[in-house]
């Protein structure tokens, strides 16, 4: 085959240098515009993974690369005054040049071509290619050429960042916090040769030009972060090797991510390789890392089908099925660490504790977990989870510390034993609205299984505010009575507390029980549905009648006696359903409240009725006990609620007077596209506990301890709502405890010989060898 690979970055060097080592008889060249050995750039950090890989494919090159390689173990953190410093997470960084030199260098002894200084403007300069290689960069003229064709989406983040070098050397991967009085700059450093250390300076948009650094040059930009960071570079100098850039040497990082990655243009075969293709943020060191990764499964897939031109649709098309998926989650974690740094100073910086804010950005890409860490570096987790308990009020000893989902929480005057709260999730077996046996039975057995909030359903304040004919209501006195037996019971029988959740279904109401036909409206014996306008959820659905301000007052009547009577009961904790789609969360989102009155518009009409509903309930619940609202942080749907709005209505209900968020997503529309994964939805009680100042659950996908003790360490919830996990294992939270190994957690007295059963039976599977 006849191959040109445009562009001489890793992903190009390294494929052309494989391709020619397995058959020396292609005819491969590299066509780079820039001159022999001379590349910019300082350092760029590689993985443990890749490098295995490398001495496979090429042992000779991989054993070069590591011996220029340099190792560090620790994470260093300099941050409002406070030096903190974590071991055991293993980075390797080289210097871009000497990487570059060194494949170079191995593709001339292969007999690759290289040719230098030389631009090339498409792939159809090279009519007698079978494959292109398509590994110019970001910024690729090959992509560009067919932007139809490779659906390139290319989103500008909004962070500023300079990337500079100096001659001191860290013995740590280092980051170095500083406030000025325009906010917060950080500074990425790490060594990647005997002389050099890597030193990345980022900061807002908003800082960058309060400070006049976009009127400054390269050499005004260098003396403003030498004077910044001077405590870390202790009087030694920053350095650019960007003098080719004119003015300004500040970027913004761009994300890329493209639709398809080959193409045929009716010659050659063309394919997208490393950044060219996909762009990972600095923030986790990945480009390098997909770059070579890339090159790696384009020669295997060729292994696999075979060389010849016919074979190569097969061989693009499998290539680009398997990385799409390692990519993915590597730009995922990318973007979860880039959204860190650009929020770091209004969300984590002015907000948290030294040693909080140390965890967090740890674990700020989500591929660290509060286990892993253990593993990393038990020494520092263990400190931490001393001064977490510490700070949650307990007195600590020399045993095993509780780790954050066990310490105890409090809000007004009701503390919860731990931070584990199990969701509200619909039964739709009661009658009436009466809660019977089952319910009894089923939320019982959660309070004896270790949660420290139990939750029920929505319970709904009417007949006809109710979703199905099986949910519970709060209406009427049988009721209360049905309610006090369960509170009465958990009271009793452990140490958890009891919540209701009143709600209004709204447009969503008269449907079939969920295992007759999920949101289905009701063949007969349906009521009337009233919402903020006429919109309805399904378009097979009632369609509900808009509410008026009769409408209005009657509703809030209604919240009220259900308040009044929640207080009968005896419950610890009261929220208010104001997501999902249901009446409330369909007057604050614009898909669904179409009204031009009072109440339809601006963030503060939306809101308005669900605040008076919330205002009034407020008054006559006691003071000593919360109230918190549940939210749909998200509508996932183009025209609807965002993160940015749920912040806004927030904000409104702390300062009406509620006490956490609970804070959900979507069910409001059914065109909503959700980005589901694992803890998908914590990034919105991240953004509204540490923006808006007020506590917050998470929820969404938190099926295990680390997930909880993550999310909980590093303050991106103070509570953790467990819904499906919950059904699936009434006693979750005791069996979580025993799974990490924490024995301390008190069983029911009932129950304590099969506690020690199962903590046995989890040590000896621990330590039983593995099948054969």
């Amino acid at each position: 085959m006849r191959i040109v690979c445009i562009g001489g970055g890793p992903a190009g060097l390294y494929f052309a240098l494989l391709m020619k080592k397995l058959h020396p008889e292609h005819s491969i060249r590299v066509v780079e515009r820039n001159r022999p050995y001379d590349t910019f750039g300082w350092g760029v950090v590689f993985s443990d993974a890749t490098m295995v890989s490398m001495r496979e494919w090429d042992p000779e090159s991989a054993a070069e690369i590591e011996d220029a390689f340099n190792h560090w173990d620790d994470i260093e953190v300099l941050f409002k005054g406070t030096r903190q410093r974590t071991s055991g997470h293993g980075f390797v960084g080289i210097g871009r040049k000497k990487l570059l030199n060194i494949l170079q260098r191995r593709c001339e002894a292969l007999g690759v071509e290289l040719i230098f200084e030389t631009d090339v403007n498409s792939d159809l300069d090279y009519p007698d290619a079978d494959l292109v290689i398509g590994s110019d960069g970001l910024n690729s003229r090959i992509r560009n050429h067919y932007p139809e064709v490779f659906q390139p989406d290319m989103i500008t983040r909004p962070n500023r960042y300079i990337w500079l070098g100096t001659n001191k050397l860290f013995d740590a991967f280092t980051f170095d916090f500083r406030r000025t009085d325009h906010g917060w700059f950080q500074a990425h450093i790490y060594k990647f040769d005997d002389k050099t250390s890597t030193f990345i300076v980022e900061t807002t948009e908003e800082a960058y030009l309060a400070h006049g650094l976009d009127k400054m040059d390269q050499d005004g930009s260098i003396a403003f972060c030498e004077n910044l960071f001077s405590e870390v570079l202790e009087g030694t100098s920053l350095i650019t090797n960007a003098r080719h850039i004119r003015g300004s040497a500040w970027l913004n990082f761009n994300r890329l991510i493209c639709g398809k990655w080959s193409h045929f243009n009716g010659n050659s075969h063309v394919v997208l390789m490393g950044d060219a293709a996909h762009t990972a943020h600095f923030a986790i060191g990945s480009g390098t890392k997909l770059a070579i990764d890339d090159a790696i499964e384009l020669t295997r897939q060729l292994q696999i089908h075979g060389h010849e031109k016919d074979k190569i649709p097969a061989v693009l098309e499998t290539y680009e099925e398997i990385r799409r998926v390692d990519v993915a989650r590597i730009q995922n974690a990318a973007r979860n660490a880039m959204e860190w740094f650009e929020v770091v100073g209004r969300r984590y910086a002015d907000t948290l504790d030294p040693p909080q804010f140390m965890y967090s950005m740890l674990t700020r890409s989500q591929r660290i977990s509060h286990e892993n860490l253990r593993l990393r570096d038990k020494t520092w987790l263990e400190g931490y989870e001393r001064w977490f308990a510490e700070k949650s009020g307990l007195a600590v000893g020399n045993d095993r510390c509780l780790p954050p989902m066990f310490t105890p929480y409090r809000l007004r005057d009701v503390q919860l034993i731990n931070r584990i709260v199990m969701s509200p999730m619909a039964m739709y077996s009661a009658e009436d609205g009466v809660m019977n046996d089952f319910h009894i039975v089923h939320l019982g057995s959660r309070a004896l299984g270790g949660a420290g909030l139990i939750f029920a359903e929505m319970t709904c304040v009417t007949p006809d505010a109710r979703i199905t004919p099986g949910c519970l209501g709060l209406w009427n006195e049988e009721q209360v009575a049905q309610w006090k037996r369960l509170v009465d019971f958990v009271h009793t029988n452990s140490a958890a507390k009891v919540g209701i959740q009143l709600g209004h279904a709204g447009r969503k109401g008269a449907t079939k029980l969920a295992w007759e036909g999920i949101d289905q409206p009701l063949p007969e014996g349906e009521w009337p549905l009233i919402s903020a306008s006429s919109v309805p959820y399904l378009k097979n659905s009632q369609v509900p009648r808009t509410m008026d301000r009769a409408d209005m007052d009657r509703v809030k009547a209604d919240f009220i006696r259900s308040t009044e009577l929640a207080v009968e009961t005896g419950a610890d904790w009261l929220e208010l359903h104001c997501a999902h789609g249901y009446l409330l969360s369909s007057f604050l989102s614009p898909l669904t409240n179409l009204r031009d009155d009072d109440y339809g518009g601006s963030h503060e009409n939306r809101a308005r009725y669900p605040l008076e509903i919330f205002r009034a309930m407020r008054a006559i619940w006691p003071a000593d006990k919360p109230i918190s609202i549940r939210l749909s942080c998200h509508d996932w749907t183009d025209g609807g609620n965002t993160p940015e709005d749920a912040a806004i209505f927030a904000r409104m209900f702390k300062e009406a007077g509620a006490d956490l968020i609970d804070c959900s997503s979507g069910q409001v529309s059914k065109q909503e596209k959700p980005v589901y994964g694992r803890l998908f939805q914590t990034p919105f009680s991240d953004k509204i506990r540490n923006e808006i100042g007020i506590p917050t659950i998470a929820v969404g996908a938190i099926s295990e301890a680390d997930h909880a003790n993550s999310i909980i360490a590093a303050g991106r919830a103070d509570l953790c709502a467990i819904a499906r996990p919950h059904l699936a294992d009434p006693a979750w939270s005791l069996h979580e405890a025993a799974k990490i190994g924490l024995t301390s957690i008190p069983w029911p007295k009932q129950y304590l010989s099969g506690k020690t059963q199962y903590e046995t039976n989890l040590a000896r599977a621990a330590t039983a060898a593995p099948a054969k």
